[in-house]
């Protein structure tokens, strides 16, 4: 329907539509659209719900109430940790005569007695930790070769599986080599590995093989089975208490034949475990490699090598 107006001359005619009015009518458009928008925007935001917004107001919901109850669990967990470290340090206190290491085999592998060293002492110690792990690492390497040979040869296996029940790097002492003792604080070889368990755990044979010895003494590694598996390999077990095999008897790897105790020359109830080749003492933790995961062979093998004092 057409439109009509006066003009200037007072003459009626039919109105004629500017472009300046026809994009201040699109302006006005857009913006009242634009309006609209916000508004539906708002309202939808404000009182109406999707699911998932309902969903997650349930849980913000069910969060706040647990809150509190989730710090008082944390403040707990906080507490029994520093009462953890602190029985730790007792017990190192009262076996090692020092503190607890702050030390994880899953970081850096390097612990020092002091808080501030020199840089020189620094490269030194990582210099010498490094190649303590390089020779260890050789040394896993011949022993799986000895297994690859036994096995190809239809030969006994060497004595790969755990003295104990449970082996961590937790309770894992001192292995081979030069060691402080408790008792004369000076270093002195030390041919086996200690493992710490409580008096009474079971202690098993870690491979086939005759019972070659059995003694019972008050002094040195004290009530010991020396086992002999063949091709070379013995293992021996120190500081037991109770023994339930005999000289010459036949023993299956994972048989129990004695019980942790801590008879002989022992500073806490603990197995002092050897394996002999040819006569010469081998560090046994490299002969986990079978019996644990990487993971926690790795873990082992760094006590083992990182731990100065002995327990016997």
């Amino acid at each position: 329907m057409s439109k009509y107006e006066f003009d200037r001359d007072f003459r009626f005619r039919k109105a004629r539509t500017s472009a300046r009015k026809i994009a201040f009518r699109v302006m006005a458009w857009i913006f009242g659209t634009m309006t609209l928008a916000v508004l539906y925007y708002i309202v939808l935001s404000l009182f109406i719900s999707t699911d998932t917004e309902k969903r997650l107001i349930r849980e913000n919901r069910m969060y706040a109430r647990l809150y509190p109850e989730l710090e008082e669990k944390q403040q707990l967990l906080e507490d029994v940790t520093l009462d953890l470290q602190g029985r730790d340090d007792a017990i190192y206190e009262r076996i090692f005569h020092t503190q607890a290491p702050r030390i994880d085999p899953r970081g850096t592998g390097i612990v020092f007695r002091q808080d501030t060293v020199r840089q020189e002492d620094l490269v030194e110690e990582t210099f010498r930790r490094a190649e303590g792990l390089r020779t260890k690492t050789s040394g896993v390497d011949s022993s799986f070769l000895s297994v690859f040979a036994a096995l190809a040869g239809g030969q006994a296996l060497p004595p790969v599986s755990l003295p104990l029940e449970d082996v961590s790097y937790t309770l894992t002492g001192a292995s081979t080599g030069e060691r402080i003792s408790p008792f004369s604080k000076v270093e002195s070889f030390h041919g086996g590995l200690d493992i710490i368990a409580a008096q009474g755990d079971p202690v098993l044979a870690t491979a086939d093989g005759i019972v070659r010895d059995v003694t019972r003494s008050g002094k040195g590694l004290g009530n010991v089975v020396t086992i002999d598996h063949g091709n070379g390999y013995e293992t021996r077990y120190g500081h037991l208490g109770n023994i339930y095999v005999s000289k010459g008897q036949k023993v299956t790897r994972g048989k129990r034949i004695a019980l942790v105790g801590i008879s002989g020359k022992s500073l806490v109830p603990h197995l002092h475990y050897e394996i002999l080749h040819d006569g010469v003492p081998q560090d046994p933790s490299r002969y986990f490699v079978a019996s644990l995961g990487p993971q926690a062979f790795a873990d082992v093998a760094f006590m083992a090598a990182s731990t100065e004092q002995s327990l016997d």
